[in-house]
């Protein structure tokens, strides 16, 4: 199944929300704009 990523990028702090191909909500977060710490989420 896929899952789509969506991120609102700010100076400090990430939120993130991936979706399924259905639109469900399969996760939903934050975390610090440092992409070390963004890709940890999103994998």
């Amino acid at each position: 199944m896929k899952h789509y990523v969506g991120l609102d990028v700010s100076q400090k702090e990430t939120s993130i929300c991936v979706v399924d191909e259905a639109g469900t909500v399969v996760f939903e977060g934050k975390a610090k704009s440092e992409p070390v710490v963004c890709r940890a989420v999103t994998n």
